[in-house]
């Protein structure tokens, strides 16, 4: 097999099966929230690394869902902000805060300071506003990902109230 005939990893994945991986990314963050410790940033960090990763595989889930093509899902690597912008394209509806978090994760470079930036962790955003912009993610995405598929032109004219 050359290169060139292998998949990557992930591309042949369904929406299905990526919301069940989030869903296991969002209960092994949940799991590891109870082993950080105040005053201590570093100790979230395994809860942080969890916690964005589980978003950005809700936030694919739900494009793969709506008919992107995986492709250009991968171009947008960890860009949680292009992401967001197409799910909420999609017909992602989150509270303002979310969304503005979700910008942040991406302009503040969050997912490579927790993973490689330790001198960093305590510029990261608070604990309490990633849980809850992961647990609207992963609510809303699910309730969406049980509705019928839509193309990505379908959910574009039901954000504009033209559908």
């Amino acid at each position: 097999m050359t290169i060139e005939e292998r998949k990557y990893p992930g591309e042949l994945a369904s929406p299905r099966q990526l919301h069940e991986l989030a869903e296991e990314y969002r209960k092994a963050a949940n799991l590891l929230l109870q082993q950080g410790r105040p005053g201590k940033p570093l100790t979230r960090a395994p809860f942080r690394l969890s916690a964005i990763h589980a978003i950005e595989l809700y936030l694919t889930a739900l494009l793969l869902h709506c008919g992107h093509n995986p492709n250009q899902i991968r171009k947008m690597q960890h860009d949680l902000s292009a992401r967001t912008e197409h799910a909420l394209k999609a017909g992602l509806q989150l509270r303002t805060k979310t969304a503005t978090h979700l910008q942040s994760l991406s302009q503040n470079r969050e997912y490579l300071v927790t993973r490689y930036g330790p001198e960093l962790a305590a510029t990261t955003s608070q604990i309490n506003r990633l849980t809850a912009t992961l647990e609207e993610v992963a609510a809303k995405v699910t309730i969406l990902i049980a509705l019928p598929a839509r193309t990505p032109q379908q959910s574009e004219l039901a954000a504009s109230g033209d559908a």
